[in-house]
Parts: structure tokens; sequence; C-alpha cells
């Protein structure tokens, strides 16, 4: 396929390991390329595996204030507001029940569960003094912290001693009547699951839509598993020369890694290739 030469309408780009850096950092670069393109007309929206409380990145450097789809497409944000614009929550009986089957699998397995509000963690889920970073969260069995919660937009799930490909192969098939299963964290075997069906590209497809915009005006950006139904949906995916295999071999096309700036050189190929467009209709 070719690079993308018609109009670009809406970019959508994963955040994590696509533009955001150790210690929540992103490059002056990509901040001026995403800039230059609000400015330019074209709506950015972020599609990330973070939760809502975790977007600081994007306010703080970026000055976004649009929306931003999290949890994998559980939650649709507008951070501007600080507000839920809508999500779609996985039943606590799916939820459970998917737990019995994984510990079946690997019964040392701890789990946590991330809801509109905030993050549920079991005993042993998180490295020990790390639930000072969380908040001061005190972990305590789902069961209990749950009750009274509608559903969880991402169910998360911990092993050790195991390579997270590894993990999402066995896992994966033995829940799928269940929940939907994926992974984002390169060396740690972490599992997040949601929804049955429901995955970063429906989300956006249905905010495209309420737009008028359509797959072919998209360019999506990812690097992980989880962004492999985005980076196909969109009718310009491109995966970062540094992601996992798996994002690359979906996508039709690569960014520059991620040390590389990647996103921002295809954002500033976009733009001018735009500009020279507009120039040559005016002659």
């Amino acid at each position: 396929m070719q690079e993308q030469r018609g109009p670009v309408r809406l970019i959508a780009s994963d955040m994590d390991g696509t533009i955001v850096g150790a210690g929540n950092s992103i490059s002056d670069r990509t901040v001026r390329a995403f800039r230059a393109c609000r400015d330019a007309g074209i709506d950015v929206v972020f599609v990330t595996g973070r939760p809502p409380r975790w977007l600081d990145p994007l306010r703080e450097r970026i000055g976004h204030t649009g929306t931003v789809i999290c949890s994998n497409g559980a939650i649709t944000y507008d951070l501007g507001a600080g507000k839920v614009l809508a999500s779609s929550l996985l039943p606590l009986a799916q939820m459970f029940s998917a737990a019995e089957v994984i510990r079946d699998l690997f019964p040392a397995v701890t789990f946590a569960a991330e809801t509109v509000d905030g993050i549920h963690l079991e005993p042993g889920f998180s490295d020990t003094g790390s639930t000072e970073i969380l908040g001061g969260i005190v972990p305590r069995p789902l069961h209990e912290s749950l009750n009274g919660q509608a559903g969880v937009a991402k169910f998360l799930a911990r092993a050790s001693g195991i390579l997270p490909d590894e993990f999402l192969h066995r896992v994966a098939p033995a829940v799928s009547s269940l929940v939907a299963t994926t992974h984002s964290a390169p060396t740690m075997p972490l599992l997040e699951m949601s929804l049955p069906g429901l995955n970063k590209a429906v989300t956006l497809a249905d905010y495209a839509a309420q737009k008028g915009i359509t797959a072919e005006e998209t360019v999506a950006f990812g690097d992980m598993p989880n962004d492999i139904q985005m980076l196909d949906w969109a009718g310009h995916g491109y995966a970062m020369a540094s992601g996992h295999a798996a994002a690359r071999a979906a996508a039709d096309f690569t960014a520059p890694a991620f040390n590389d700036d990647g996103v921002a050189v295809i954002l500033e190929r976009l733009l001018g290739d735009r500009a020279g467009a507009a120039e040559a209709g005016v002659r």
C-alpha cells in the first residue's frame, strides 16, 4: 500500500511506547507535531490502555483537552472537562468466571480490576511498597472491594516465570467466551481483559462515525498487541519500528522507532503533503 495521500481528518495515537516514554516524557518534537495537527484542523484522539487518572502527560505536555479513549476502549473520556462520556463494562460475574479459569491454569496468578473510578488490587498483585504509588490503596479480595460495582472497565491478571506472549497465548483461548484478552507490557506477564468484542478499534470507529470521519481518513499509531485491531481498522495504520512483532506484522506501515520520534516523523510528512496539496490547489 502507498502511504496516505488523501485527506487526513483524524489522527489516533497510542501513548506508552508510541509517544510516551519513561517518566511520562513526551519529546518536544512530538509535542510540536501534535499541536501542528490540531492547528491544521485535524481531529486528534489518543487511544490508550491507561485509565483516565493517568492522562496528565497529554494535558500538561501536548495541551490536549479533547477526547481520550481509555482502558483499551472501555472508557471514552473528555480530558478537558474531566468527564466520562461513555463506558462499556465487563460484568462482575463474567470477570470472576474468567478468574477461575485463569487460576486453574496458573494457581499463583494475582488479579486487579479497573473501574470507572479507580483500581482495586488483590493482595500480592503489586510489588512490595508500590501501593503507595497507587494512592495508598489497600489490597483486598476483589469479591470484597468490588461489591456494589456495576462492572469493571479492565480486568488484569499478573503471573511470574512466564513470557508475556506465552501467558497471553495460554490464557486467551481458555477465556474467549468470557472476556477479550490482550497485553501491552513489553516484559511483564500482565494480561488486560475487557468485555468480549471490545478493543481500541471498536470505540475509535464509533468516535469517528460520530464525527462523520471514515477509516480511510484516519491515521493511527501503536506499538503493542492491544493496538493491533486499531492499526488494522485505520486506513493507514503505523506500527512503531521499536514495537512488538505482532503489531508490526498487523500494520500496513511502519513508523520509525520511538527513540527516533517516529510518530512526529510521520506527522510532519503528512502535514507537509497536506500543505503541498493545498498550495497546488491554489495555483
